[in-house]
């Protein structure tokens, strides 16, 4: 593989800011399907895929999201074209005859329940990050979240099923609103080994 462009790599990682004022203009419905398309090759354990991506993109779905948001995340919920309840559904292992067709037995492989729901956590977690990549890649602006009630959220869009939230991300064409100036990040020595 080629090493990415510079300008590539400053759109993906260094020239990207975590966007907390949106243009409030809608996101096509290609843009959002676009983005799955991406975000469903990266890698995970055994090809398990455990995350549920939810777009909303009506104002009753952000509002209903909104209401389970800490004060400074629900008006950014609300004016943001869209924002994605990344998910994570423990009854994964029902697709793996799907996903990993050449171990037959892979959905006995998550029987232990602590293990399951540990797997599904990192896994969609791993799926999230590539998301907010994907975003970025399509021209796209991110704004992550976790302050929210994930209890609240969970009985409020996933009643009914084995679905459980991990963290949100509003989505579209980021303002310069509310915008911080950019953090220090550890540099290599203090974050970093090679052995």
């Amino acid at each position: 593989m080629a090493k990415l462009e510079d300008a590539t790599l400053a759109q993906l990682f260094t020239e990207a800011r975590t966007r907390n004022g949106w243009d409030p203009t809608p996101l096509p419905e290609e843009t959002l399907r676009a983005l799955y398309e991406l975000v469903k090759f990266g890698p995970t354990a055994a090809n398990s895929t455990p995350a549920r991506f939810y777009f909303l993109t009506s104002p009753e779905a952000k509002e209903r999201l909104a209401k389970h948001a800490s004060g400074s995340n629900a008006p950014k919920i609300r004016q943001a074209p869209c924002t994605v309840i990344v998910g994570y559904d423990l009854d994964f292992p029902e697709t793996m005859s799907k996903l990993f067709p050449h171990a037959p037995d892979a959905k006995n492989w998550f029987n232990d329940l602590q293990a399951r729901e540990w797997g599904a956590l990192r896994n969609s977690s791993l799926q999230g990050g590539y998301f907010i990549l994907a975003v970025r890649a399509l021209g796209l602006d991110a704004g992550p979240m976790s302050g929210f009630d994930n209890a609240a959220v969970d009985a409020e869009f996933f009643a009914g099923t084995n679905i459980k939230s991990n963290f949100i991300v509003s989505i579209g064409h980021g303002t310069d609103e509310g915008l911080f100036p950019r953090n220090p990040r550890l540099d290599f020595d203090e974050a970093a080994k090679i052995l």
